[in-house]
């Protein structure tokens, strides 16, 4: 009959073979040029990401704007109400 591992005995193999491959990160197992590309890509991607933010609140203020351009005096009056001076 074959004997059987113990369980402790497979639990300290499998615990060693993570330790030797938590030593390499990302960064060693890549070489420096990969990793420059990859950060540039990120930087395009989050520039990219705050310019169509920036254009989405620029054309919804041009939109409310001509709204508001395309309102009778009494919608703006019922909008806005009476909020002139008493004088």
């Amino acid at each position: 009959m074959a004997k059987k591992k113990s369980p402790a005995k497979q639990q300290r193999q499998q615990q060693q073979k993570p330790v030797a491959e938590e030593g390499l990160t990302l960064r060693d197992q890549l070489n420096e040029d990969v990793l420059n590309k990859l950060k540039l890509a990120k930087q395009d991607l989050v520039s990219e990401a705050k310019q169509k933010e920036e254009e989405r609140i620029a054309q919804a203020a041009f939109e409310k704007k001509q709204r508001e351009k395309n309102m009778s005096f009494e919608e703006l009056l019922n909008q806005y109400g009476d909020q002139g001076s008493k004088f």
